[in-house]
């Protein structure tokens, strides 16, 4: 075991200090462990604004955007950026708007204020605008979030870094490469939610609980994924309780934190209905996206199953989560600690729960960073973490070809 703030065995190598004299060039193995974290995080979002910058010659003129628009308004403007850009300039309608059927029409109150809020106050100090402020703050997220993952891993998987040394740096360089990573660079708030979902199970699995209750707060204001965290508190609870070291001023810590994750989950509906006065608005308004819908937990996965396979759907459905089990259950994920462990099942059985199966679960998998650390944890190999990496840049020109470009009149949501 290691001490918080403690290097882990097997990842000296890491973060080891230079015996040089200052002014000569330091090898990448002796650079700090941070700087290290940053050059492969810096180095992928250049493999991904070289793909942007290329797509972008292609792109249509559209509802956001001019023909061939320029990086900055390529990576402001377009798909729910827009959105965000209207809460920044304009705020939330105090009423929901409503079409002639009386079914709510899709609205701002489908996006959550913390990423928009953040601009303005930035944009308040510096006048630089939406297009530079909101590309450049969600790049700075991703850096931040890359260094957490990287401790994270380093310390709370410390067991799995034994076997795997050099995992920390192993899982940035994956998550930093998903094919899906191009949106840590664009006006959406996965990088911003990667930031605090990652320092959210860095506090817990630290002990530091009130910390750990402020950043769950400030999640539960940026993307709807708040609710999988009390699942985490539940689960690191309960290790402690069986290794026999939780007593009674913890626990109640902790049930303080579960009250906050549950609420932090709940937060943005309540703030929506009581805003605008419609029961259920925020629901209303996420079946405006699902084209009348009704919201249901794991229904729309059944029948998109059905959809896809015909009446072989749900067997194929049943496969795939099985598959999905087996890989949050094996080994190599248990090593991870209890936090990282618990978070990727929960989240993942929260995507089930909540989110209509499309194109955009690319993205949504993306928090289910855990599962770049399993990935990197099989095996030792050089080559085999080599031929992932080619693998996720190869999908990331999947992903911004065929959905970040749109081809008017419409197209398949990133």
């Amino acid at each position: 075991m290691t001490a918080p703030g403690e290097e882990p065995a097997g990842t000296a190598g890491l973060s080891v200090r230079s015996s040089r004299p200052v002014g000569r060039a330091l090898r990448p193995g002796t650079w700090p462990w941070w700087v290290q974290a940053l050059a492969v995080y810096g180095l992928a979002r250049a493999v991904s604004a070289l793909i942007l910058v290329v797509v972008s010659r292609a792109q249509e003129e559209n509802l956001w955007t001019e023909a061939s628009p320029s990086y900055l308004a390529y990576v402001g403007r377009m798909w729910d950026a827009s959105w965000y850009e209207q809460i920044y300039a304009s705020g939330y309608p105090d009423v929901l708007p409503v079409g002639e059927d009386g079914a709510v029409e899709q609205n701002a109150w489908a996006f959550f204020p913390l990423f928009p809020s953040l601009v303005r106050g930035l944009d308040a100090v510096t006048g630089a605008g939406w297009d530079v402020l909101a590309p450049t703050l969600a790049l700075a997220c991703g850096a931040g979030a890359v260094v957490v993952i990287h401790r994270l891993v380093a310390t709370a998987g410390a067991a799995a870094v034994v076997r795997r040394p050099g995992l920390p740096l192993a899982t940035v360089l994956l998550v930093s490469l998903f094919p899906s990573s191009p949106v840590l660079q664009v006006a959406y708030t996965e990088s911003l939610a990667l930031l605090l979902v990652a320092a959210s199970l860095l506090l817990v699995a630290r002990r530091r609980y009130g910390w750990a209750a402020l950043v769950i707060l400030l999640l539960g204001l940026t993307r709807a994924v708040a609710l999988p965290m009390a699942a985490v508190v539940v689960w690191h609870a309960v290790v402690r309780w069986r290794r026999g070291d939780l007593r009674l001023p913890d626990a109640a810590r902790l049930a303080g934190l579960l009250a906050v994750a549950v609420g932090s989950g709940l937060l943005w509906p309540w703030v929506c209905g009581l805003v605008t006065g419609t029961h259920q608005g925020y629901f209303r308004t996420q079946e405006a996206w699902r084209g009348g819908a009704d919201v249901v937990p794991f229904v729309p996965w059944v029948d998109v199953s059905r959809w896809l396979f015909d009446g072989a759907g749900p067997w194929v459905l049943g496969l795939l989560l099985a598959l999905v089990a087996a890989l949050v259950l094996n080994p190599v994920a248990a090593r991870l600690g209890p936090e990282m462990h618990a978070w990727a099942g929960a989240y993942l059985a929260y995507l089930v729960a909540t989110v209509q199966p499309g194109t955009s679960l690319v993205r949504f998998l993306l928090l289910a960073f855990p599962l770049g650390a399993v990935t990197a944890g099989w095996t030792r190999s050089r080559a085999w973490l080599a031929a992932v990496s080619l693998v996720f840049v190869a999908g990331q020109a999947w992903w911004v070809w065929q959905l970040w470009r749109l081809v008017p009149p419409s197209g398949w949501p990133p």
